[in-house]
Parts: C-alpha cells; sequence; structure tokens
C-alpha cells in the first residue's frame, strides 16, 4: 500500500481501553486538521494486521499494549495529534468509570442474565467467534436472539438457527444490522411510524430502503425482522425467514408481509414462495436478481397493493455533466451495493467488486480493476477489527480521494445510510471530501460527478433533508432511491438503459 506524509507509531505499554472505546478515539484523532489516517487499538494479532493494512509499520508488541498509530500531512502537525489522544482517551476512560459505578455486580453470562429479567430478547454483539456461545445461551434460556455479529462462522449460524427452530425460537442474523420490534429500532434502525407492512429482511440496508421509502409515502410497519444475509443461502435454506413470516403471519397488525433479500439461492426462493402460498397473509417478494424488480419498484408495488398512491420520491442538487468515462461505487451497504451492481450490470456488462456477481468479476486487494467497480466497505472482509463504515467512513473517504487524483472514475455512486446506531452526522465528513474531491480531479483536468443515495427519514436523528442539503451543496446529486442514485450515475456515463 502506497502512502504519503509523516508517520508516527507508538507503543503505550500498560495501558488499556476496550475495543468499542478505541474505535471512538480513532475516530476523534482522524477528525483533527492534518491527520490522514488514525488507529489507536490493542496490540493483538487481529488488530496489528489491520494498522499493517492502514500501511504502517509497527515495532514488536505483545497485546498488553496500546498501539498509537497517526500519518500526518506534515510533523508539525504531531503535537496536536497526540494531545487528541489522550483527551480521546481520557474520555472513554470517564465513561467506563460512570458504568461501573452500579453497586450490583453485573451478569458474567447471558444466561444468568436472564435469570433477572423477563425480557423475550437477547441482543448479541461480541467478536464473531464468540457470538455462538453467547446465543446458544439466549436459546437455552428460551429466548429469540438477535446477533448483531459478523463474522460468525456459518456452521455455527446453521446449528444455532436449527436449535431455535425445534424450539419455536428466533435467531435474527448473525450479521443483522437492522430490526424493528414494538416500535423500537435494534440496530441501524431507522425512525419510522407503525403501520401494515411486516418486513422479513436478509438485508440489513435493503430493509432500511424499504422502511425509508415507505415511510416517504406515509405508510409504516408492524415489524421488521432482521435474519441475516446469509439466511436465503442453500446451506442455511430460510430457517429464520420462516419463522419471522410464520410470526407475521399471526399478528393482526400486519396486512401485508414483505420478504427483502440479496440475490437468494434460486431453490430456496422456490420454496419460500411455496411456503408464503399457504399463509393467509399475503406476502410480496424482494429478492434481488438477475431480472428482479429493484427495491424502489418493490416499495411502488407495495403501496399499490396497499392502494396508496406512488409518490414523486426526492431529489436534490445536480452533477456536472462528464463524457463518458468509468463508474467507481463506494458503499457501507452491502444490499444497496448488490442492487447497483445488478442494475448496472445490464447496462455496462461486469461489474468488479469485492463481493462479486460472479467469482470471476472479484477485485485484488488494491481494489482497482479497468472498468465499473463496486465496492461494499461493510463486507466482513473489511471490517474485521474495524468500526462499520456508517459509523468509521474514513477508508471509503479515502477511496473516494484516491478515485479523486488518480482519475480512477469520472463518475463515483456513493450510499449515506442514515438512523440510530449510524454516524452522527455523515455528512459532515462526507461533504468536504466530496468538495475536495470534485477540486482535486478539476486541478488535473477533469470532470468528477457524484452521484449519493442518502436513505433516511426525516425523523432520524441525522434528518434526511438536512444531510441530503449539505451533500447537494457540496456538488452532489442527492437521491432517496438507490436505483434512482445508481440510473443517473449510469447515464453520466452514457451507459443507463
Amino acid at each position: 500500500m502506497t502512502t504519503t506524509g509523516f508517520e508516527h507509531v507508538e507503543l503505550r505499554r500498560g495501558a488499556y481501553a476496550d475495543s468499542v472505546a478505541l474505535l471512538q478515539v480513532s475516530k476523534d484523532v482522524a477528525a483533527v486538521d492534518g491527520v490522514t489516517a488514525a488507529q489507536v487499538a490493542m496490540a493483538t494479532d487481529l488488530n496489528r494486521d489491520v494498522i499493517a493494512q492502514m500501511g504502517f509499520t509497527l515495532p514488536e508488541s505483545t497485546p498488553n499494549d496500546m498501539i498509537v498509530a497517526v500519518r500526518l500531512d506534515d510533523e508539525g502537525t504531531l503535537p496536536a495529534a497526540l494531545e487528541a489522544v489522550d483527551a480521546a482517551l481520557a474520555r472513554a476512560s470517564r465513561r467506563s468509570d460512570d458504568g461501573a459505578s452500579s453497586e450490583i455486580e453485573p451478569p458474567r453470562t447471558t444466561l444468568s442474565a436472564f435469570d433477572r429479567t423477563d425480557a423475550g430478547l437477547a441482543l448479541v454483539s461480541v467478536p464473531g467467534a464468540s457470538a455462538a456461545v453467547e446465543a446458544a445461551d439466549a436459546l437455552d434460556a428460551g429466548r429469540d436472539v438477535m446477533i448483531f455479529s459478523d463474522n460468525v462462522p456459518v456452521e455455527h449460524e446453521i446449528a444455532l438457527k436449527q436449535l431455535a427452530t425445534e424450539r419455536g425460537l428466533l435467531v435474527m442474523g448473525p450479521d443483522c444490522g437492522t430490526a424493528v420490534i414494538d416500535g423500537i429500532g435494534l440496530g441501524f434502525a431507522n425512525a419510522v411510524r407503525p403501520g401494515p407492512v411486516g418486513i422479513v429482511a436478509a438485508s440489513g440496508t435493503g430493509c432500511q430502503q424499504l422502511l425509508c421509502l415507505l415511510d416517504h409515502a406515509g405508510v409504516g410497519v408492524s415489524a421488521a425482522l432482521g435474519v441475516g444475509g446469509r439466511d436465503l443461502s442453500e446451506a442455511v435454506s430460510a430457517l429464520s425467514t420462516r419463522e419471522a413470516m410464520r410470526r407475521l403471519d399471526e399478528d393482526a397488525s400486519t396486512e401485508l408481509i414483505v420478504v427483502v433479500s440479496k440475490p437468494p439461492a434460486a431453490k430456496v426462493a422456490e420454496e419460500l414462495r411455496e411456503y408464503a402460498a399457504t399463509l393467509t397473509t399475503p406476502v410480496q417478494f424482494a429478492l434481488l436478481g438477475s431480472g428482479q424488480p429493484d427495491l424502489t419498484t418493490t416499495a411502488e408495488a407495495v403501496l399499490e397493493t396497499l392502494g396508496r398512491p406512488v409518490p414523486e420520491w426526492p431529489h436534490q442538487g445536480e452533477t456536472a455533466q462528464v463524457e463518458g468515462g468509468r463508474l467507481r461505487g463506494l458503499f457501507v451497504g452491502g444490499t444497496l451495493c448488490d442492487e447497483a451492481m445488478l442494475i448496472a450490470a445490464d447496462a455496462v456488462g461486469d461489474v468488479y467488486s469485492n463481493i462479486p456477481l460472479e467469482p470471476r468479476l472479484e477485485l485484488g486487494a488494491d481494489r482497482r480493476a479497468d472498468g465499473t467497480v463496486m465496492i461494499d466497505f461493510g463486507d466482513d472482509g473489511m471490517t474485521a477489527g474495524r468500526a462499520h463504515p456508517m459509523i468509521d467512513p474514513t477508508l471509503r473517504l479515502e477511496d473516494l480521494a484516491r478515485t479523486a487524483r488518480d482519475g480512477d472514475a469520472s463518475v463515483v455512486l456513493m450510499d449515506v445510510v442514515l438512523g440510530h446506531g449510524a454516524e452522527d452526522d455523515p455528512a459532515g465528513s462526507l461533504a468536504p471530501a466530496i468538495s475536495s474531491a470534485v477540486e482535486t480531479a478539476k486541478a488535473g483536468g477533469r470532470e468528477l460527478a457524484v452521484v449519493v443515495a442518502c436513505v433516511g427519514t426525516q425523523d432520524d436523528p441525522q434528518q434526511t433533508d438536512r444531510q441530503a442539503e449539505a451533500l447537494a451543496a457540496a456538488g452532489a446529486e442527492v437521491f432517496l432511491s438507490n436505483a434512482q442514485a445508481t440510473r443517473r450515475a449510469l447515464s453520466l456515463i452514457g451507459a443507463a438503459r
């Protein structure tokens, strides 16, 4: 990996903070003027690999050491950066002390925690290798479980879901990023109104796209049950999807069930359609794939089924026109990336990606190819040891800057996903980065257009309109619909159908 600027790496022996706190410390330090990259982490093997992949040269260390690695525009910024490290660590320490002030000793296992409550659901968010143990404890206690953790082995997922099926329980996940239960959003969830639509989602951001389109049209949801992106694979065989559909079918407030998924196994999709025919509640499928409707088309079909008018989907700003060139997609949402690839493939043919539609189109480690490229920065392979890009946008912002500098594309397509759990103000970092990228390209004698799908609701903490206005002011063209944003991006390179 080629890097520029002044690099500083130090070890703080005997220092400690938990991984979640250090993710926030890294983010705070990266926001300091003159800092181009920052990672503060305990020196575990995984964290050392992540920091090395960022281009830093590491000294010998032990897992008991804390690594402080920063890359700066110049050496003069170092005192301010290290001051920011100390301040962020102090804040993290105060938060930890405040949280430890309870006189009641916290439970040490999921099973013992359930001894103190009648809660019906456990939310598991631990390193993927440990998630199955905690989830099994919840199932043993007779509770449903939502597994937010990613990087969970598929054999663990199958075993948990088979156990849950035997006991009439629901496993949501692994890598279940979004759910709405009893009006409460879990994970990366948007603020939406109650209503007649029940969503079963083998897709986090696909679920969020539907939630937000329906909310804009004035339609709410009875529940949104995430089941994990692999649930409709042949290996897992929709074990959780069936249970979620069964529960929504029994829910009197649900008038229509919508099943949304990344491209599923054909056999599993066929079996699910057969199962849907046995339910009393009508089921509408939004299973992405070649020749299948996109998510916006599905939302419009849902509205028509419910007898509701289809609104004009929001659109703000206008990008500069470009003459041909290539398209590069930089996504935080895997399903939004899948949807964009499917639409683009119909127009341009091959689309290269780290989550390709075909194995032959997989990107190498440098994430470059001679053609259309779509990258999912939220894929498991890019989040090991790092916060999800909906929380920490560093890698994506670096790619945007490199694209503008090196002329990899004339049009960049991006998503911004709002809601609880996501970055407080995505446009606060992305809007300046877009302006800078456009100016960098112009200085190099090129035009760069940026198109953004901003997925959110006005009631989200970040407020969709406020985010869209800031991104449009920075020079981007902004859509609520990811499908519309993708088609606009393709039209700018003369490739839309």
